[in-house]
């Protein structure tokens, strides 16, 4: 879902945030919506710890476990029922940013709010990671690179290396948690992966959205939902109805194996999908958008996802 804000909210949300900055002078505050796996520590490495401010609950997972007790991060998207696109900041946010020496933002367009938030809170020695930018996805491109595994572990490897640079007296310790995390803590997440691909790859699936594709594409399953529709739902616009019935003609006729769906973007046409595939006998798997529940870390979350996916796939398939 790629939605601009309007511009009105966009200034309201910009004077919330400049106003919120004089308030605070740029301190170090942080806003109560801190994810749960990242933790403060006391810094007995000798580096301190550094306050990391991330748009969206998912890489601030990530980063909270990479940084462990020398980081202290706030997500500012945290409840599940929120829409990253059409979010609007406020002082809180603001005060966040302003405190942050390290600043995560999704971009590809997903959370151009970020960039306001950014300029009204600018800060000496501030490190900013834009992730759209990282792994090569501009505006208009897809956003939802949370779901390519391959750019997750581009990710891993940029935020482990900014966290170096801010904290270099606690290098080591960042590079052990790291090592820890892709040794230990991803690897059910990256089998699952891995057996999806190779029991699966090739069979034919319909989505709802756009968030589904780099999924598909890692794990090699072929989405025949055309990519305008896919596109056109994920950007809160009206598909053509000839996307529309083709959609529908590939759940009536049994052209996809399974159907899988945004469970936080799901318009009256899509849960009617669902139910379309489901009367036809065709296995329904969900993502969401952002960590459901809130607190979960990161590679359960998807861990949890990428199951119930192969289940709907052994189910359709009889592997």
């Amino acid at each position: 879902m790629r939605i601009s804000l309007p511009a009105r909210s966009l200034r309201l949300a910009l004077a919330a945030a400049v106003a919120a900055l004089a308030a605070t002078s740029a301190c170090s505050t942080t806003s109560a919506k801190t994810s749960a796996d990242a933790k403060a520590g006391d810094g007995k490495s000798g580096g301190g710890v550094v306050q990391v401010a991330a748009t969206e609950n998912f890489w601030g997972s990530i980063a909270g476990q990479l940084g462990g007790d020398h980081v202290k991060v706030t997500s500012i998207i945290t409840n599940p029922d929120t829409d990253p696109h059409a979010y609007e900041p406020t002082a809180n946010d603001g005060r966040t940013v302003a405190g942050a020496k390290y600043v995560i933002t999704n971009g590809a367009g997903y959370d151009a709010w970020s960039d306001k938030l950014l300029a009204a809170n600018p800060a000496d020695g501030r490190t900013a990671l834009k992730v759209g930018d990282l792994v090569g996805v501009k505006e208009g491109g897809n956003p939802h690179q949370w779901y390519s595994p391959e750019n997750v572990h581009k990710v891993i490897d940029r935020i482990t290396d900014d966290l170096k640079k801010l904290d270099p007296a606690d290098a080591a310790y960042f590079d052990q948690q790291k090592s820890t995390y892709l040794t230990k803590t991803l690897v059910p997440y990256d089998k699952q992966i891995a057996d999806i691909k190779a029991a699966y790859a090739g069979t034919p699936i319909g989505a709802s959205e756009s968030i589904v594709t780099p999924l598909a594409e890692a794990l090699g399953l072929k989405l025949l939902t055309p990519e305008k529709y896919l596109d056109a739902i994920s950007e809160g616009t009206d598909p053509t109805a000839q996307d529309k019935a083709t959609v529908d003609e590939q759940i009536k006729t049994k052209q996809i194996k399974v159907y899988v769906y945004n469970s936080q973007n799901s318009t009256p046409d899509i849960q009617a999908q669902v139910e379309a595939a489901k009367a036809q006998g065709i296995p329904v798997a969900t993502v969401t958008e952002t960590l459901a529940p809130a607190d979960t870390p990161f590679q359960d979350w998807q861990t949890t996802q990428l199951q119930g996916l192969a289940a709907a796939l052994k189910q359709a398939t009889g592997k």
